[in-house]
């Protein structure tokens, strides 16, 4: 028995085919090489073509079922073929003859012409166009008049909501929910990733809420806030205006139940003087903060710090903005601001006769939405997108963009 049979692996048939139409079948054993193979097949089907060293090169065989070209230094085994499977053996496409030097220099002749123009090409080609581009100025001018009208409706509204709900028996009620509302929303408003990393660094819970509250959820300043207040004996009492409210809230509630007949006038005046008192702990606690970073970079400019948080409010806490309008000529003013619109203006009447905010405006959650967006307008978001709210606001912004358009 010859050597080489004892260790031959396994031989496989092959069924293979040609693009000509040729069918054979090749015996091979697995530890063949794909380019030994490939020789069989080309002596088979092709005789004399050997001859030519390329022509081996020029082929290539495909496994029929897996679509696969099979690489030339790799064997049968390595390439998976298993027996009886069907090989195609077909000519490599030509590769496409190199460009002449003239077909070179005309295609980038070509490119260049397709090329886009240039900064001076344009402005010479619309050097005689007319000029139809919104001044941006008078954009940024636009905008801020569409915040300051949204201010004044806001401001009005506000009344509006206040008179409504003052007239409903159980006002008092209401508004002791709704600063239940206030509280869980603030509550809410904590980053739960901010306050872990800050709760991480050893920090209590409760203080590290209060620093993040306190610095508009940055992580940064809410660090160097606690580092700074570490020994200051305050450092976990509650912020201000939180458990007053909720006290005047709670004693308005006592008070209104106790004394308060709802059918007489002293009554009815004892509880609106509490829903006055209720009303003014809801504006304190939505009062506006400015962005402590802002305040020190205007600040260091050489602005005083009053007319800087001013600048801040009117400006939405925009520190670009503000800066603007402190070189500017400050208007709005920030007395601007506590003025509403013109309550027989179209725009107003418009509003108030629109059904979706009528009934919004007996909801105690729509009073709070206005007054957070009247003293922080970047929560603007939050209430477009809040179930109860979202649709009054919606209604306020088209027709304000209806008549503006008239």
């Amino acid at each position: 028995v010859q050597e080489e049979k004892i260790f031959a692996g396994k031989v496989l048939r092959l069924h293979v085919c040609t693009m000509e139409g040729a069918e054979w079948l090749e015996e091979v054993p697995e530890d063949t090489t794909v380019e030994k193979l490939k020789e069989r097949c080309l002596k088979h089907c092709v005789p004399g073509s050997l001859e030519d060293p390329k022509t081996v090169t020029h082929h290539k065989l495909i496994h029929a079922t897996s679509e696969k070209v099979l690489t030339d230094t790799k064997t049968v085994l390595e390439e998976n073929i298993q027996d009886r499977d069907v090989l195609l053996l077909i000519k490599k496409r030509a590769p496409p003859p190199l460009p002449k030097m003239a077909d070179v220099s005309a295609e980038e002749k070509r490119k260049q012409e397709q090329k886009a123009p240039d900064k001076d090409a344009i402005l010479k080609a619309t050097a005689n166009l007319p000029s139809r581009n919104v001044d941006r100025t008078v954009a940024h001018h636009n905008m801020r008049d569409f915040q300051t009208e949204l201010r004044k409706i806001l401001v009005s509204l506000i009344e509006v909501a206040q008179k409504l709900l003052a007239l409903n028996p159980d006002a008092v009620e209401l508004f002791k929910k709704a600063n239940a509302m206030l509280d869980e929303d603030e509550e809410d408003r904590v980053d739960e990733i901010a306050l872990r990393q800050l709760t991480e660094m050893g920090f209590p819970e409760s203080r590290a809420v209060k620093a993040l509250r306190l610095n508009h959820m940055s992580v940064t300043q809410a660090m160097e806030w606690l580092i700074e207040h570490a020994d200051d004996p305050t450092v976990d009492a509650p912020l201000p205006g939180q458990t007053p409210v909720e006290a005047t809230a709670e004693a308005g509630a006592s008070s209104a139940e106790a004394t308060a007949d709802p059918g007489s006038e002293a009554g009815a005046e004892e509880a609106k003087d509490e829903l006055t008192e209720i009303f003014k702990k809801i504006r304190r606690k939505r009062e506006f903060r400015p962005d402590p970073r802002a305040v020190i970079a205007l600040m260091e400019m050489g602005f005083d710090e009053k007319e800087v948080v001013d600048a801040l409010r009117v400006n939405n806490n925009q520190q670009n903005a503000a800066c603007e309008w402190l070189l500017g000529d400050r208007k709005p003013s920030p007395e601007d601001l506590d003025k509403g619109i013109d309550t027989n203006s179209p725009l107003f009447q418009a509003i108030l006769e629109n059904p979706v905010v009528q009934l919004g405006l007996t909801n105690p959650k729509t009073l709070l939405a206005f007054e957070d967006m009247l003293e922080n307008p970047l929560n603007s978001t939050q209430w477009m997108n809040d179930p109860e709210t979202g649709p009054v606001m919606l209604q306020i912004s088209r027709i304000f963009q209806t008549l503006n358009r008239t």
